[in-house]
């Protein structure tokens, strides 16, 4: 083996592979096994380096949209923080023509979160007036 089988950014391109990949692999149900799959151009390492670049510390691979593959253009290296608000679970909400994830709202905005999430979810409060 070359030292860059030893590297984090190689170890994230082949846990991508085998979560689009191996039906044995404990992920592949919520990646290959509901049609993720990994671009031609990324079944090299030196191609998915090329585009992706070397992995930052304490960042892991994150698809920008979670409906489509591992490709160039949807793919990025993110903080923890980044991937839990890139997540098909989260609630965004679109505010002054924008759109957060509800958790990074209520960051920016000072607010508390289980509040404004029983507000719009549970009493069904505009988003104006749950951001009140």
């Amino acid at each position: 083996m070359t030292k860059a089988h030893y590297t984090p950014t190689y170890q994230s391109w082949q846990s991508m592979k085998q979560r689009c990949n191996q039906p044995n692999h404990k992920h592949y149900e919520n990646y290959g096994g509901r049609g993720v799959k990994v671009c031609e151009q990324w079944d090299t390492y030196a191609n998915f380096l090329e585009h992706i670049g070397t992995r930052p510390d304490g960042c892991s691979l994150d698809r920008i949209d979670n409906d489509k593959g591992y490709e160039p253009g949807n793919c990025k290296w993110a903080t923890r923080t980044e991937q839990n608000r890139n997540n098909s679970q989260n609630r965004n909400i679109t505010f002054n023509g924008q759109t957060k994830c509800l958790a990074e709202w209520c960051e920016e905005l000072c607010l508390n979160y289980a509040r404004v999430y029983a507000r719009l979810f549970k009493l069904h409060w505009s988003v104006d007036d749950a951001f009140c």
